[in-house]
């Protein structure tokens, strides 16, 4: 590590001597006595040894966390955790991952700092930001060609060395908001809890100079995609059927769509701090928490037999993990497979996803109408998500039925949303689904977002209510609606003949064939708001293909609905042993009273 720099009167300590007593508190106050003395025991059986110092190489940390040669991500993890060991002094970095070192890399990547350091997320976003950055010092070296600094090459070489690299996202144009002269807030954070903050230096490159590789940011988004679902000392090869044939490839699709979130390949090279700051709070809340449980491999031992007492008796063994031992997805659906699933967690917390989505209904098996969907998703009382996902249909467009839905619309006035003919939206509902008849139903959580060919998550308004809509006839237009306002009851027919919709909504119409994902932001945003990246009106009508409902919640959930599906055929039942028309009025009225459909101040007709 790098001398520090002391005042004149020399009373200042080194960076060295900082670093050193930051990792003693950090090693106090954020490990167990076990999980340290593992920690030591873990550390001590992986190192290297050259002239009595101790340290981590990058095949020895790849191979101890299991991560799949395949994805090509080794290079990156070991870019970042070397300048993540020279926290809080990044200028120092890279580092040689001594005892010292790797305590600070596994206390930020398992955020285990938060027990010192009063910081949020952001902090750590954007010190994971400069741990995969590379720098462009093109201004200073104006002969270098940018073609000598491949995407393949950056992941091997320090983060200060000298970088080219094109202009990035139109976004990067606008932003002024702090992050070019903006302090390390986390570092500044660790050197106030040492009465040090006189030693910050800045002396680290501007990040406004930072980008990273956008081939370098899939391998890792692949790798996250992968660890998402871990658990606890779960061991990364369990997943190694997500690595071959048809998964490896949907793997990279789906990293190809979150990448998308971020940067435009076919324009930019890299990604920039606006566009990180910008995207992971909104769309990718949950992005980094894989790294928690991969990195708290370090914290266990396995030399260590955690079933021995003092007394040399043996513990009694651990309750079985029941759910370890469940599969992450009990079925696959024909939108929804385990590289989905661990893509909607970046989003929503994984412990609602894994383990715990049931499929409710599926147009392919279940029919695509809306006497199907709601037989099949009305009794669920817990959180929902729906995926919806098709093809562009042309425009002017060409069959019959294409025209007369798009004859229900207001003309097309805005462009597709790309190239891509293949789209892929989504819901998350947290209230249980009704028919509405007035007004819109959900709650603020609810989200409406699009997972192909772009990522993008867009949350509720607050004061717009808009969210979901659930219509079947005599409504002027039924469907399924999502940021639209309400089309009431019959009233809306004779003023308009197009369907009303939304400045950020979705729309499925009655018979499920086709939909149509409206963004206009020009509008300035309705139920939902408008996209912080794609900054354009955009309109994407397509044909349905496959249409899905994934209840959330456990064995509790699904008792539930089973039972209100039961006492449904019971009553239904009870319906058709009615024999009504006999002539013995006596007895009829009898069977309509046990069947609960008379009595008390009932009339025969009602089951109000």
């Amino acid at each position: 590590m790098g001398q520090g720099q002391s005042s004149d009167n020399g009373n200042h300590p080194t960076t060295e001597q900082l670093s050193h007593e930051l990792a003693l508190k950090f090693a106090k106050r954020c490990f167990t006595p076990l999980e340290l003395y593992s920690f030591q025991d873990v550390f001590k059986s992986l190192a290297d040894h050259q002239n009595s110092i101790a340290y981590l190489k990058e095949d020895t940390i790849a191979r101890f966390l299991e991560i799949p040669d395949i994805l090509g991500a080794s290079s990156i993890i070991f870019q970042m955790v070397s300048y993540l060991g020279a926290f809080p002094f990044g200028q120092d970095a890279p580092v040689v991952l001594g005892f010292e070192q790797m305590i600070m890399v596994v206390v930020i990547m398992t955020q285990r700092y938060q027990r010192v350091l009063k910081k949020g997320n952001r902090d750590r976003t954007k010190l994971l930001f400069r741990s995969l950055a590379v720098y462009d010092r093109g201004s200073h070296n104006e002969d270098e060609k940018p073609e000598e600094h491949a995407a393949d090459k950056q992941s091997h070489e320090a983060p200060s060395a000298s970088r080219s690299h094109a202009a990035g996202f139109a976004i990067d144009d606008a932003a002024n908001d702090g992050d070019d002269e903006d302090d390390d807030d986390l570092a500044l954070a660790a050197l106030e809890s040492l009465d040090a903050i006189e030693v910050f230096r800045h002396g680290d490159a501007p990040i406004s100079q930072a980008s990273i590789p956008s081939d370098n940011l899939k391998k890792l988004i692949m790798l996250l995609l992968l660890i998402a679902p871990l658990g606890i000392q779960e061991s990364l090869a369990r997943h190694s059927e997500r690595l071959v044939g048809d998964q490896l490839e949907g793997l990279r699709r789906t990293a190809d769509n979150i990448l998308a979130a971020f940067v435009n390949v076919e324009k930019s090279p890299g990604v920039k701090i606006h566009q990180f700051n910008t995207v992971i709070p909104i769309s990718f809340p949950y992005l980094f928490t894989g790294f928690n449980p991969l990195f708290e491999h370090f914290l266990f031992s396995k030399n260590i037999d955690f079933t021995k007492r003092k007394d040399s008796s043996t513990a009694p063994p651990p309750p079985p993990n029941h759910l370890e031992n469940q599969p992450l997805l009990a079925q696959t659906g024909e939108i929804l497979d385990l590289n989905v699933l661990s893509q909607l967690s970046f989003f929503l917390p994984g412990g609602t996803l894994f383990r715990q989505l049931r499929l409710l209904y599926s147009g392919g098996d279940a029919g695509f109408s809306m006497g199907s969907f709601e037989t099949k998703v009305f009794n669920w009382r817990a959180p929902t998500i729906l995926l919806v996902a098709g093809n562009r249909i042309s425009e002017p467009p060409e069959g019959g039925q294409e025209r007369a839905f798009s004859d229900r619309l207001p003309p097309k006035r805005f462009p597709d949303s790309g190239k891509s003919s293949r789209v892929v939206f989504g819901v998350y509902l947290s209230q249980h689904w009704r028919q509405t008849h007035k007004e819109c139903f959900g709650e603020t959580d609810t989200l409406l977002f699009q997972l192909e060919p772009v990522h993008e998550v867009f949350h509720a308004s607050s004061i717009n209510k808009d969210y979901v809509a659930f219509t079947k006839p005599p409504t002027a237009h039924s469907g399924l609606f999502f940021g639209c306002p309400h089309p009431k009851a019959k009233q809306t027919a004779g003023l308009s003949s197009h369907v009303s919709l939304g400045a950020v909504s979705l729309m499925l119409d009655s018979s499920f064939e086709f939909g149509v994902f409206t963004h206009n932001y020009t509008s300035g945003g309705g139920a939902f708001h408008n996209s912080e990246t794609r900054k354009a009106d955009f309109q994407d009508r397509f044909e349905i293909e496959s249409l899905e409902v994934w209840g959330c919640g456990g064995d509790a959930e699904a008792e539930q609905q089973r039972q209100r599906w039961a006492w449904e055929e019971r009553e239904a039942e009870a319906r058709r042993r009615v024999n009504l028309g006999t002539g013995d009025i006596e007895a009829d009225r009898a069977l309509l009273e046990m069947a609960g459909l008379i009595g008390g101040n009932r009339s025969g007709g009602s089951m109000s």
